[in-house]
């Protein structure tokens, strides 16, 4: 898929954790690891730099050297996105130029933070970033981290401008969702892609594009085989897929702010990765990681990673 019909993107859209070195710095030989894991499982594209990939925490050259191995490793051989979130219009759009040379397919970015911001403000950030981008732009909506929603008259004007392409939405409000799903069906359909893939079954059942879902980076295959399922409307496989979801939702994610780290673990339980986090999230201790252990033993005989 090229950007020139990114706005057809579908499926699954795993949102990469960035493998580090004990020194913070990306760890390549993992990154690679990863990419061929996500690869085998049959993803339908990939999002770096964003929530999942703790983008925030992150030092310029991490984001700079996984924007340089994707665009070596994947090319165009699948839609890569990559998060250029930030509350500085300008570094906003370093990052976009950036991500253009190296070969992604969009960039996507949440609302500015740290400031409260009106709608109007918002718009204008928006307006402003997409009509200076080299790259179709995904709005996504994460109000519990930028505490700056966007409301759904926002939204549809936005999805109005032409370098504005779809819309990623981790508000965890499902009501948000059928009632922006609604005016999405009566003006222009747009890819509409969900994060917790606790939605995933009933959004994608109800027409969303597909999942941005963390549980992908470990189960890739698993996702990819529930979207497909609802495709194909076989409804007994989908339920009984979703239920799998659901159990990696309730045992990855740990309370406490800790999902990266959880997937991080279970990604390396499987041989990629050290499973390290970067700062101010914390890395699980001894206890959870003991009760992780035996979920993943007991979950990979109905599904191995």
């Amino acid at each position: 898929m090229t950007t020139s019909n990114v706005s057809e993107l579908h499926g699954i859209v795993p949102p990469m954790v960035t493998p580090l070195t004990e020194q913070m710095k990306l760890d390549q030989s993992a990154t690679s690891k990863l990419l061929s894991h996500l690869m085998e499982g049959k993803i339908h594209g990939l999002f770096i730099l964003g929530t999942t990939g703790e983008a925030p925490s992150l030092s310029n050259q991490v984001k700079l050297n996984i924007i340089q191995q994707l665009g070596s490793e994947v090319g165009t051989s699948l839609p890569w996105l990559v998060g250029i979130s930030d509350t500085c219009l300008a570094h906003a759009l370093d990052w976009a130029r950036i991500a253009k040379e190296h070969g992604a397919a969009a960039v996507v970015a949440a609302p500015p933070f740290y400031f409260p911001a009106s709608q109007l403000a918002i718009y204008q950030f928006y307006e402003q970033l997409a009509n200076q981008s080299p790259l179709p732009l995904f709005l996504y909506d994460i109000p519990s981290h930028t505490h700056n929603r966007l409301a759904r008259e926002t939204i549809i004007a936005l999805l109005k401008l032409p370098n504005i392409v779809g819309y990623k939405d981790s508000s965890l409000d499902i009501m948000h969702f059928h009632r922006l799903n609604q005016l999405r069906s009566e003006s222009a359909a747009f890819p509409y892609f969900l994060g917790p893939e606790e939605f995933l079954l009933e959004t994608t059942l109800l027409g969303a594009s597909g999942g941005v879902n963390g549980g992908a980076n470990v189960f890739p295959s698993l996702y990819v085989k529930l979207y497909e399922a609802v495709q194909q409307q076989k409804l007994e496989t989908a339920q009984r897929l979703h239920q799998l979801v659901m159990q990696i939702s309730q045992n990855l994610y740990q309370d406490g702010g800790t999902v990266t780290a959880g997937l991080k673990f279970a990604l390396a339980e499987i041989g990629i990765g050290n499973g390290l986090v970067a700062p101010p999230q914390i890395n699980l201790t001894e206890e959870e990681k003991g009760r992780m252990r035996v979920f993943l033993h007991n979950f990979a005989k109905n599904f191995p990673p």
